[in-house]
């Protein structure tokens, strides 16, 4: 039955694939290794930039060297396959030469969240046995101080004292690495209960590169940049800022964090296609009295995430009005740390916004190689077209499951399936709409009401910048939905008056309470903590 219902779903969406975006994955420099791609690129094109920091330009020859030379360091003090390996950094140079070497050695990279405080840097090194931890000396201080609350005590490659002595050893010479061996364990980040690491392979690094690369028309070679101001431990990250650009051997500039003048700095000067940022980011660009004369020309793919703010009709045309990019501004893609992160896009659907007018949350088509399903919950029944279920989702880059949590594992991974959890449901023409956690998802007198399209309508308000909701008990209803609301800057509205628009615009069962504040409660990877809003909905006044 599921493979009935994919074959037909497949044949829908073939009809809506845009056009040059070809069904099958394209590998421009083969299925090799990542450090291989390095390599080839290496010796294809040399000389060309393959990575930027902080003003300074690395080529493809050096990064070859630098990160052969570090797994020989590595290798040396005692790394081998499947070896984890922490790198406790922020985005650098660094933290990239490692991740290659790591890899040419077959050992598992270990991104470490470099703000962690003292039991979130427990979990994960306990969780994950190191042998090496790569950091800073002011880093490396943490690591002492809970250095008796681990079970092992790995050595430490101090970067901003060592990196010399590293970098002087004998290159690698081989490659270690396999496309199918573990390779990585990314930390999920939730918003409540400990996270758990990712099991990840260089194929499922590779095939979300190409795929993404494949299904949204990225170019090949020198001519392709892209900027990456999103941290590099976190796996979105990881594919903006080192795995997209080194697959298809074009550049990546990577800072630090998020500034406005280097980001545009950045732009103009390498000339960037590709950028991924907050709705928020793009706002504060298109605010600036100077943004009109800066040569944005060179970006034909700026995408917006919205964790908070949405990406609406109005500010893609603010965008296109305000700047010279000459791109349209789109909502980047569905996706999970599971799966890393690129599922579905809604690359190509822009024209007359029908991506943002349909009904919420649009998120396009599966990428090329991708089966994405939508099921009874607790099934692998699928549920006709427009109805609503969990999604789930069948691909190369699916993990293999949680390091040494097979209960997990078992609950989520099933036949080849990752049971996200997310609800959704396909229309008439095999896109893809999410509609929020099933968790959150919320039953007003039997009737299902979707957090994302409620969050969705509210920040269509001319009034409204951004909105959270989450369920309440309700004696009379069962539950009612609850809209934390931040008003846009300047605007002075009130949560009658809200109310008061929602019961002309929402069906009666969807309306929700609201509460005005001024700001909402963020997790570190920029998403709502509705968990300590729902503290909060409980003791509103419900009349």
């Amino acid at each position: 039955m599921l493979d009935e219902y994919i074959a037909e779903l497949r044949s829908l969406q073939a009809r809506r694939r845009p056009d040059g975006i070809s069904g099958t994955v394209v590998y421009p420099a083969g299925e090799i290794t990542i450090p291989g791609h390095i390599s080839h690129w290496a010796s294809a094109h040399g000389d060309s930039t393959a990575l930027v920091f902080e003003g300074r330009s690395h080529s493809y020859a050096e990064i070859d060297e630098a990160h052969r030379r570090l797994a020989g360091w590595m290798s040396a003090n005692g790394v081998g396959r499947g070896d984890r390996v922490a790198v406790y950094l922020g985005n650098s140079p660094v933290f990239v030469v490692a991740f290659l070497a790591i890899l040419r050695l077959g050992a598992v990279h270990v991104p470490v969240n470099p703000m962690f405080a003292s039991a979130e840097l427990v979990h994960e090194l306990r969780d994950s046995e190191p042998v090496l931890v790569v950091t800073r000396s002011e880093l490396a201080a943490n690591l002492d101080r809970i250095a008796d609350r681990l079970d092992v005590t790995p050595k430490t490659l101090a970067v901003d004292a060592q990196w010399s002595e590293a970098l002087a050893h004998e290159p690698y010479g081989a490659d270690d690495g396999d496309l199918d061996g573990l390779a990585a364990l990314n930390y999920t980040g939730g918003t409540t209960g400990l996270p758990k690491g990712c099991r990840h392979s260089q194929r499922h690094m590779l095939y979300t590169a190409a795929s993404t690369a494949t299904a949204t028309a990225l170019p090949v070679g020198p001519g392709f940049t892209s900027l990456c101001f999103l941290p590099v431990f976190w796996i979105a990250g990881e594919d903006l800022g080192i795995l997209i650009p080194f697959v298809l051997g074009g550049t990546s500039v990577i800072l630090a964090r998020w500034n406005a003048d280097t980001v545009l700095d950045a732009i103009e000067t390498h000339r960037v296609s590709l950028v991924v940022g907050t709705v928020e980011n793009y706002l504060e660009l298109m605010a600036r009295d100077d943004i009109g004369r800066r040569d944005l020309s060179s970006l034909t793919d700026p995408q917006a995430v919205s964790f908070v703010r949405k990406l609406t009709p109005q500010v893609r045309a603010d965008w296109a009005r305000t700047t010279n990019s000459g791109a349209v501004l789109r909502e980047c893609s569905y996706g999970m740390t599971e799966t890393h992160t690129f599922d579905c896009v809604p690359y190509g659907f822009s024209s007359g916004d029908e991506d943002l007018l349909a009904e919420p949350v649009f998120t396009g088509l599966p990428v090329p190689g991708t089966d994405i399903a939508v099921v009874e919950f607790g099934t692998e029944t699928p549920l006709p077209l427009g109805e609503v279920g969990e999604i789930i989702v069948r691909s190369p880059s699916v993990t293999d499951g949680y390091w040494r949590n097979p209960a997990a594992t078992a609950e989520q991974l099933v036949d080849g399936w990752i049971h996200t959890g997310d609800n959704g449901r396909f229309d008439e023409h095999g896109f893809l709409h999410y509609l929020g956690r099933r968790k959150e998802m919320i039953k007003v007198k039997g009737m299902s009401v979707f957090p994302a399209e409620i969050e969705m309508l509210l920040a269509s308000h001319p009034r409204v910048e951004s909105v959270a909701v989450v369920p309440v008990d309700d004696p009379d209803s069962g539950q009612r939905p609850v809209a934390f609301v931040t008003p846009s800057d300047g605007e002075d509205v009130t949560a009658e008056e809200l109310a008061d628009w929602s019961r002309e615009n929402m069906a009666v069962y969807k309306v929700p309470l609201i509460k005005i504040v001024g700001s909402l409660p963020m997790t570190d990877t920029g998403k709502v903590r509705k968990h300590e809003l729902a503290d909060d909905a409980a003791s509103l006044d419900r009349h």
